[in-house]
């Protein structure tokens, strides 16, 4: 196996050979076999472990042994406790769901903290059958049938090919020690249950199983990159990416059969959950949205809009006093005397310092809201103006408005109030300018 895993690495992982490995051992026959492993083939390694305080002594009897192994073979190593019941109750988490999260955040903290480049797991090849069949069981598209990925970022996964009995053979013959994890024998958990009573049902139906799982991965693997490409030469037909929103257009999209298959593609990584409402947005009535924890997506007439959330309330008012000579949130705006007026723009305008009241007041527009456009006879409905400039419902939502005593002086970028402009006989200016 150690020739072979040597291979594995030459192969699949040269750029290991000289980096700083963070290996995260439990104590358990896999997690130890991959130490030795880098051992005896004197990678850099470092070891951190766990203890989840979950089986009393039998946590500290890991902590001991993965101690002592380091110890021993002067490995540098890293031990921390938590506690993952508490963890787990206070953020309503599972037991394992808590101690995955725990022990992650740690990983990559020790990373960060000791100039470590990857982090090494000991996931093999039957935690990948299991991964695939509880994704299957619960229901995935392709993705999920494709198990553990080799690689995430900095997490290496290097034992994917190697089965628990090529690793307990390996464990035997190298006199290696271990500890056994007594919830392991437990089927109370769901992947517990698969590994003792559906996964050797399939190895006693098909003895080369593990082999035909593999070839499996391969193709589903192939078929996800042929996704991959389809979904990036649609993506350039029908999006357009302007500043932090992308832009859906309907009628290009809607001549692909499987235009949800793309959207699925192109919506994934903003989490979103509620597929069928995102679906059934593209025939919806113009303004109707669907929601994630980070992400609107808008139907805007011909297009779906998709933006982050608002980081501020929409309702918030700013204040800007008479002395302040800068806001720097929401927007940059930036406030001066002027001796002369030069040219009124989208993002500069003078006032006549006299009309205005302070504290002027930055705000979102309102029902009923109006002014006098400059280069207009007369008022208009600020809800007219938004619709003859055909403002979609993200950009009314995106306009600010600056204002005193209430009263529109500017709507920011676009039109300045006729009422407060400066002009030549302006006594005192006041520069406006949006950065």
């Amino acid at each position: 196996m150690l020739k072979k895993f040597q291979r594995h690495l030459n192969t699949n992982f040269p750029q290991l050979k000289d980096k700083k490995l963070l290996l995260a051992v439990s104590g358990g026959i896999d997690s130890m076999v991959l130490m030795h492993l880098f051992q005896q083939l004197h990678y850099d390694i470092s070891i951190a472990h766990c203890n989840f305080q979950l089986r009393g002594n039998e946590s500290d009897g890991d902590e001991m042994l993965v101690k002592e192994i380091c110890q021993d073979g002067y490995i540098p190593y890293f031990i921390t406790s938590f506690d993952t019941e508490k963890y787990s109750r206070d953020n309503k988490l599972s037991i394992q769901l808590a101690a995955r999260m725990l022990r992650y955040d740690w990983f990559q903290e020790l990373l960060a903290e000791n100039q470590l480049d990857y982090l090494v797991t000991a996931h093999h090849l039957d935690d990948n059958v299991e991964t695939f069949l509880i994704n299957f069981i619960r229901g995935t598209g392709l993705e999920g049938l494709m198990g553990i990925p080799t690689q995430n970022g900095n997490i290496i996964r290097p034992l994917l090919p190697f089965s628990r009995l090529e690793i307990e053979n390996y464990a035997l013959k190298n006199k290696i020690q271990w500890r056994e994890d007594s919830s392991n024998a437990s089927d109370k958990y769901f992947r517990n249950k698969l590994r003792h009573d559906i996964v050797p049902i399939l190895k006693e139906l098909n003895t080369g199983f593990l082999d035909s799982f593999q070839n499996t991965l391969h193709h589903l693997q192939q078929a996800e990159s042929l996704v991959e490409d389809a979904s990036k030469l649609v993506y350039e037909q029908v999006v357009d990416e302007k500043d932090n929103r992308l832009e859906i257009h309907l009628k290009p999209l809607l001549e692909y059969q499987n235009y949800k298959a793309y959207l699925f593609q192109w919506l994934k990584e903003y989490g979103f959950s509620a597929w069928n409402d995102v679906y059934d947005l593209v025939q919806a009535q113009s303004g109707k949205q669907v929601f994630s924890e980070t992400h609107v997506l808008l139907k805007d007439r011909t297009i779906l809009l998709l933006y982050p959330k608002k980081k501020y309330d929409a309702q918030t008012v700013y204040k800007i006093e008479k002395e302040q000579s800068n806001l720097n949130f929401p927007l940059n705006l930036v406030f001066s005397k002027a001796i002369n007026i030069s040219l009124n723009g989208n993002h500069t305008i003078f006032v006549d310092a006299e009309k205005v009241q302070f504290p002027l007041e930055l705000r979102k527009w309102q029902e009923g809201d109006y002014f006098y456009p400059v280069g207009m006879n007369g008022k208009k409905k600020l809800s007219k103006y938004f619709k003859d400039e055909k403002y979609s419902l993200l950009d009314k939502e995106n306009q600010w408005l600056l204002c005193s005593n209430d009263q529109i002086v500017w709507v920011i970028g676009k039109r300045a109030d006729n009422r407060y402009i400066a002009h030549e006989t302006t006594q005192q200016l006041l520069k406006i300018e949006l950065k």
